[in-house]
This record gives C-alpha cells, structure tokens and sequence, in this order.
C-alpha cells in the first residue's frame, strides 16, 4: 500500500507538469488545418504534416504506392536537389524522418524553436513542387523491394501477419500491407506516383502540428507565408468497402523457414469512429492492458512466469484507426510446449475475462499503469504532435485526446467483460500459425533474433 501511495504521490506532480496547453487551430484559405500546442518548457519544437493517405486509400494494383512516395519526398524538388531536404536539416541542428500507415503519410523536424521558417519552407516546397524523376523513382523503388524482402519475407512473424491480414479481412483496405504486395511494386511506374502526388499532396489534405516554444500568432503568420500561396486540389477520398460481417472462425497456416512456431490469433473490433457504445473502445484498450500489460499482467504472470507454456505473449488493441480492426494476441511457446498449447492457454484467459469479472483492484492497478505510462508520453512534444495529427487526419475530434485520461477512468469491470462477450468470440476470429520449415545456414543466427518480437496486426 505505502508503495501505491508513494508512486500515486510522484503522479501528481508529473500530471501537473504535463498538463495540456490550450490547443489553437487555423485554417488557411487554401484548406490547410492547422494545429499549434504552445509548450515553453524548452527552446525546441516538433513541427509535423499529416497527409490524409495511406494503405487504405489504395486500390489492387498499385498498393505500397503511398509508402514509396514517402520515400520520393526526399530525392528533390524543383529547388532542392536529392537529400537536399536532409543536409539542411542537419545544418541547423535538427533532425528529421517520416512514416506511412494505414490512414496517414506523415513528415517532421524536430529543431530548435527559432528554426521554425526553415522547416516551413522546406515542407512548403516538397508538398507541390517534387520533380519525381525517373531515375530518382528506379533506385527508391528498388530500396522498397529490398526492404519488403528483409523486414517481410525473410522475417517470419512478419509473413505470418502479412498472410493473417489478408485472410482476417475480407473486403476491408486493411487487408493490404503498407509496404505493398510483391507484384504490385513490380509494376508501378513513375506515372502512377505522381498522379498519386496531385491527387493527395495538397494542403487541403494535410494538417500542419506544431508543438514547442512557439507562440501562434507566429506560426499562422509563417505558415501563410510558405503554405498560403500553394494551390488546393479537388479531394474525393474512394469509397471504402463495408467489411461483411464473419460467419466462422477463419484458421491458415504459414510454412516458412523459422526456428520457433508462432501462432497469431485476431478478433473482429470496432475503433471508436464506428463503436456501438462510445465506451466499448476504452474497455477493449482496458481488457489489452489486463492480458498484457507489463510484468504483472496475466499473460506474463500466468502464461509466460506461471504455467510457462509461453515464451512470449501479447495482446495489442487500437481505438484510433479509420476504420475497424482486430483485438489481436500471439504468443510463442515455451520449449517442450505445443502451439495447441499456447492457443488454448490463451483461449482460456480470455474464457475466464468472459465469465469472471476483472477485480475492482486488478483494474485499478491497470488503469494507474495505463494512465502513468500516458502522463510520461505527453511529456516529449513529439507524442504530443503526433496525438493531434493523428486524430485530425482519420477523422477524429482532435480533442479526444484531453478526454482520453477521463475515458480510461471510466471504464467499469462490467465494461470490461462486456466487450469480451460480444467481441471475443469464435465466430469473430482468426488465427493464423506458423509451421518453422529448416532454415538455411546463413537465416539461422538473424531469423533466431526475431522470434518472440510482437508484430503490428491491425
């Protein structure tokens, strides 16, 4: 008890200290939203732009489009020469990089506050005037193919999750991986990307974060500068296909060569744009946290200390997304313990959620890990920003993110089971195993040193 007080006690503080500043939002004429978090700690600031694609806007044939244009956005515009955009960077002291997701294309500078101009004009240029050179195209698309071979098809876990999305999903986007399928990258061509660039690359598809020493009035002043002149461009996002509902549990099998089985299993869920409820979401973020969150948490306690049929295992859920994912678990077995095992080790912990409420005191001791691991994320700015462009760019209120806490907070034990009734069931779930086929010499020590590492499932 005197150790719950003591860590209760340094929340307090760390709560105080990472209380959000009050958000201020513009929109330029030109239709760029933009976002700015004032937060003085520091001489330093996160400057991001969330661009509205990713995976889930592509269509068959050209999936792995939008990451392969991230890669594009740093080989030059019509005033920056290739990797220009870095080298500048890196001359006043900052740093740099971007990612591409399911619903979003994202880019940052992290640099000291008075260097703010010099992100804005960069992005400014890149986000309507890349000169998508052949040559330029050729050697990025090649880069892809070879990191679709390193971190896809000669890891396991991550083959496996690749195959077990395309068969959980039915219709859905997300059933496509972000980096593209094989033949689709064997047939683009530099045409596709820049029509891709037109369409999607505008700044009333985009949504500007600023985060740090800054005060508005000065962002807006500079953001009309660089951004304010560059032309709008006629937006009409694809219609998304309605994923039918699942009539029966789904199972395959994956054969490549590994040292370890692994079984991967996912349970239909809706993300909190589609939820019945509004507090099914943070009840399905709750149950993640009850099975697998840290040491003390069930999987770990029970699967992996306890009756060590397990290796590893984890649970992982998402309420911001744009559309509707998966409650997704995996584990690995214990040497001497069957993949059977495991599988029905973790159906069992789940059985249990479903007819046994989570204690009162088991879901206080979550929520404080929970909301503690929160407190310490807001406090680096780029966790900040990134909250914000995310939610503004799949279509979430913004603000979700200060009642995110309170959400959390909520969430009653009879919640927690609730969401495990409806959701976790047979008829809602897929699983896909792993069958280790003999490794090569030269796979053996690299594939080793990936086994157990938790993969992203939507």
């Amino acid at each position: 008890m005197l150790r719950r007080l003591w860590f209760m006690s340094l929340l307090l503080p760390l709560a105080a200290l990472a209380a959000p500043a009050p958000v201020v939002e513009y929109t330029l004429d030109n239709g760029l939203k933009i976002l700015v978090k004032p937060d003085h700690r520091a001489p330093i600031l996160t400057t991001q732009i969330w661009y509205r694609i990713g995976s889930s806007y592509e269509h068959s044939g050209i999936t792995g489009i939008s990451h392969l244009l991230e890669h594009m956005m740093f080989q030059g515009t019509e005033r920056f020469a290739p990797n220009e955009f870095s080298r500048i960077v890196a001359e006043n002291g900052g740093s740099e990089n971007a990612f591409t997701g399911d619903d979003y294309t994202a880019y940052f500078e992290n640099l000291a506050s008075d260097r703010l101009a010099i992100a804005f004009e960069l992005e400014a240029d890149r986000m309507r005037h890349l000169t998508l050179g052949q040559t330029e195209f050729a050697k990025e698309l090649e880069v892809v193919k070879e990191e679709r071979r390193m971190r896809t098809e000669d890891d396991p876990q991550a083959l496996t999750t690749e195959r077990f999305n395309a068969v959980a999903y039915d219709v859905s986007p997300y059933r496509n991986p972000v980096i593209g399928w094989s033949g689709d990258l064997a047939q683009l061509q530099a045409a596709d990307l820049r029509e891709w660039y037109r369409l999607w690359y505008a700044p009333n598809n985009a949504t500007l974060v600023v985060v740090g020493d800054v005060e508005p009035a000065r962002v807006l002043a500079l953001a009309t500068q660089y951004f304010g002149g560059l032309k709008a461009e006629t937006i009409t996002p694809p219609k998304m296909p309605v994923e039918p509902e699942q009539r029966g549990e789904k199972r395959l099998i994956v054969k490549a060569p590994a040292k370890e089985p692994y079984v991967l299993m996912g349970y239909k869920t809706p993300a909190l744009a589609d939820a019945a409820e509004l507090w099914e979401p943070y009840a399905l973020e709750m149950l993640a946290s009850i099975l697998d969150g840290g040491n003390s948490a069930r999987f770990a306690r029970e699967l992996v200390r306890g009756s060590q049929v397990a290796a590893s295992a984890s649970a992982s859920y998402s309420a911001f997304q744009r559309l509707a994912g998966l409650f997704a678990l995996d584990a690995v077995p214990s040497t001497g313990h069957s993949i059977a095992e495991v599988e029905q080790a973790i159906r069992a912990q789940i059985a249990r959620v479903q007819t046994e409420p989570v204690s009162a005191e088991e879901l206080t001791r979550v929520r404080t890990q929970v909301i503690a691991a929160k407190v310490f994320q807001q406090d680096t700015l780029f966790y900040q920003a990134m909250e914000l462009g995310m939610l503004a760019t799949i279509g979430l209120d913004w603000r979700l993110a200060e009642r995110y806490v309170d959400n959390l907070t909520a969430v009653t034990p009879e919640q927690v089971q609730a969401v495990a009734r409806k959701y976790l069931i047979s008829d809602r779930l897929t699983v896909a195993v792993l069958d280790p086929q003999p490794l090569a010499a030269e796979q053996s020590a690299s594939t080793s040193s990936k086994l157990g590492n938790s993969s992203h499932v939507r």
